[in-house]
């Protein structure tokens, strides 16, 4: 196969006809071990997908189908899987995506020609997808990917807007206060966004390896355009374990090792973030227990230390009922956590409608892989952006409880936000 990073196929079943003819086309896929190594932000590029952390994970190249979410299931169950030296979760074809933040809104899960794969444990494989009976072999197609493009000088100048003034956006966190003091509800998530605006394409293998060296434990993620770095795993399930790891309660770092421990355990000895936190893990532990033969949670939550934050996390991890539930059954139900949304759901989306002003999009949903047998990886899709050539816009939030201070909310939502703008704003 040629030309990996441009080709596109808008299928939606791989045993339909296609947009553009009436042939009907059948979908394999062969999965092959690879004896070298790859470096997955190379094999992406600028125009593929990407998901992985700490260097393991995913890349892909090319648009063997892209298919509506609700479909995705029966359309890899459909694609013959042929020649698969592996046979581990992960192998075989793939799908990738980036689904909204509103809970329904329409999304499309791309499954790639060429899927590139590093294990924790070292081991490395290939997997290609195409039309039956023309395959590539996935070492040829490793072979016949471009050099990484080398590096260019890329922007020399930009401009950072706010979409809102600041002042604004306060006064809805201070609404937000009165609402939730008033028992409308629990926790709501505000956000806003910046736009950047450069003299020059802004180049995405640039800032996507920005982010790693930044951020080199969290979930670097890469699909259509949409990246970032996120700390959070929605959830994973692998065979009949899930897991999930909810973050809420963030305070930002001073770069002082002793001023930044004295913030993480005012962090762990606030009650206002605790119980914003306790929230979140409620939520989480209540809806996977429906799926659950066993689950438990740590007793308490740790902090957790990126380069321009601390989180408080909890790990939640269990043993699904069989026949396990698709990790995309698991994503349905948890998204959104009110880690992103709120508690109760439907009071925290109204008051978002009324107080945001803002389309999330992609930001605070989920992006991930899952695989045919319903395997996979999901992280919310925070501490990201879209890239569209020379324009970014990037969107952090915060939770609102009743004892929030808007004003110290607002300089939450700049540490946020920072994560990203220093990878794409640079001299």
């Amino acid at each position: 196969m040629s030309d990996w990073g441009r080709r596109s196929c808008a299928l939606c079943d791989p045993t339909l006809p296609t947009a553009g003819g009436s042939e009907p086309v059948t979908l394999e896929a062969r999965t092959r071990r690879l004896d070298r190594d790859l470096a997955l932000l190379d094999v992406a590029g600028a125009d593929g997908v990407l998901f992985e952390r700490s260097g393991h994970g995913f890349a892909g190249r090319g648009v063997a189908a892209r298919v509506p979410v609700a479909d995705i299931a029966a359309v890899l169950g459909a694609i013959a899987v042929i020649d698969d030296e592996v046979g581990r979760p992960g192998s075989g074809p793939v799908a990738f995506g980036a689904l909204p933040f509103r809970p329904g809104a329409p999304a499309d899960l791309v499954v790639p020609e060429l899927i590139v794969h590093r294990a924790d444990d070292g081991t490395r494989w290939a997997t290609t997808v195409g039309t039956a009976g023309a395959v590539a072999d996935p070492r040829d197609a490793v072979d016949a990917l471009p050099p990484p493009a080398p590096p260019h000088a890329g922007p020399s100048s930009f401009e950072v807007r706010s979409s809102r003034p600041p002042a604004e956006w306060t006064d809805a966190v201070a609404t937000a206060t009165k609402r939730i003091a008033a028992g409308a509800l629990d926790k709501v998530v505000l956000a806003r966004e910046v736009v950047v605006t450069a003299d020059a394409p802004i180049p995405i293998p640039t800032v996507l390896a920005r982010l790693r060296h930044a951020y080199p434990d969290c979930f670097l993620y890469l699909v259509d355009g949409f990246l970032g770095a996120s700390p959070e795993l929605l959830v994973a399930r692998q065979g009949d374990i899930v897991r999930s790891q909810p973050m809420a309660g963030t305070a930002p770092r001073r770069g002082d090792p002793h001023a930044d421990a004295r913030i993480a355990a005012a962090l762990l000895a606030s009650p206002v973030y605790r119980h914003e936190h306790q929230v979140t893990i409620d939520a989480v532990h209540d809806t996977l227990l429906g799926f659950c033969s066993y689950l438990d949670d740590e007793p308490e939550p740790s902090v957790v230390h990126l380069a321009n934050v601390v989180h408080l996390a909890t790990t939640v991890e269990g043993r699904l009922s069989h026949p396990p539930a698709s990790v995309l059954d698991l994503v349905a139900a948890l998204h959104p956590t009110p880690a992103v949304c709120g508690r109760p759901r439907d009071a925290a989306l109204a008051l978002i409608d009324e107080l945001e002003q803002l389309d999330r999009g992609r930001y605070a949903g989920t992006v991930g892989w899952v695989d045919r047998s319903g395997n996979g990886q999901w992280a919310v899709s925070i501490r990201c952006g879209t890239i569209d050539g020379a324009e970014a816009r990037i969107v952090g939030g915060n939770g609102i409880v009743a004892d929030s201070d808007p004003h110290t909310e607002l300089v939450e939502t700049r540490a946020k936000l920072q994560a990203v703008l220093s990878a794409i704003v640079r001299p």
